[in-house]
């Protein structure tokens, strides 16, 4: 049986890759996708996201969320991302339209109608996620297990401290942090680990229509480091299908939502604050950099047009 998931994203480069690859893997069943404000504005990740349904000739409603974070001036990664967020490759614009309910509600909707948990998927800025958690409580049950792509418990990338989806919205991060659901954070301690070589986005280019979008928009991704680009986002698919590549470890986190720390993510680790065995999250620390890379290629390789 497929895994069925909801994804709450901000596309953005490494987030259309992430929705490449769940909407074209037969072990993931994406029943929703939802828009938040992040990588660009609301309205531009919403039309990216639609823009890659239709891609893929997929029926996936797409709902459209936050415009900003609950209480924090919005702050966009455009410099990184370019400023449609999704540059480097020539889409149509979409044909398919946006779901008549707001994120939140359309989360809600999709929950109450499922007879199993659902696996929530969220790798933007947590503002929709939060709206949920404090308007729908008695939900919370039905979601297995929330993957976060965000935080970090070793240095940021935003500031000294701070990773970019807990620093655009640290008061969303601290209710989600404190909501008691089945937390997993897929960190940059993993997603900086787990870069796309220059060899395997050069491959991209020949597998396909799928692989040639891909090439291009991860071409034009901004965010560069030595030996590749982190696809940061596309790290909680694979951890949603395979999550025995990924190292994980207990930690309790904590959100700062103010001053030179603000949207840090501080793990606990000596035990000063929380008991020995007293956690809110599995927190991603290693992965193995080669199995990443010869699977992702693997997936664009089963992105067969319709």
């Amino acid at each position: 049986m497929p895994r069925s998931v909801i994804l709450d994203m901000d596309p953005g480069i490494d987030d259309a890759a992430a929705i490449a690859v769940a909407l074209n893997n037969p072990g993931l069943d994406v029943r929703l996708i939802t828009t938040v404000a992040g990588n660009v504005s609301v309205d531009k990740t919403t039309t990216n996201a639609l823009k890659l349904v239709d891609f893929f000739n997929k029926q996936i409603p797409v709902a459209k969320g936050a415009s900003a974070p609950l209480k924090k001036k919005f702050e966009d990664a455009a410099a990184i991302h370019g400023e449609t967020g999704l540059p480097g490759y020539d889409f149509p614009e979409p044909k398919s339209v946006v779901s008549k309910l707001p994120a939140t509600e359309a989360i809600a909707h999709e929950l109450n109608q499922s007879k199993q948990q659902l696996t929530l998927i969220a790798t933007g800025a947590y503002t929709n996620i939060a709206h949920f958690i404090l308007k729908y409580p008695e939900l919370l049950s039905k979601i297995d297990e929330l993957i976060l792509m965000g935080g970090s418990i070793s240095g940021g990338n935003v500031s000294s401290v701070a990773e970019f989806n807990v620093f655009t919205d640290p008061d969303a991060a601290k209710i989600v942090f404190e909501s008691g659901l089945n937390i997993t954070m897929i960190g940059l301690d993993v997603t900086l680990k787990a870069l796309i070589s220059k060899q395997s986005s050069d491959k991209l280019a020949e597998l396909g229509e799928a692989g040639k979008m891909l090439h291009g928009i991860i071409n034009a991704y901004g965010d560069v480091h030595e030996g590749g680009k982190p696809m940061h986002d596309v790290i909680t698919i694979l951890y949603a299908l395979h999550p025995e590549v990924i190292k994980l470890q207990n930690e309790y986190i904590e959100v700062a939502t103010e001053g030179p720390a603000i949207g840090a993510t501080v793990a606990d680790i000596l035990h000063r604050w929380h008991d020995k065995g007293t956690y809110n999250a599995q927190v991603g620390i290693d992965i193995d950099a080669v199995f990443f890379n010869n699977w992702f290629l693997k997936q664009v390789r089963l992105m067969n047009m319709e």
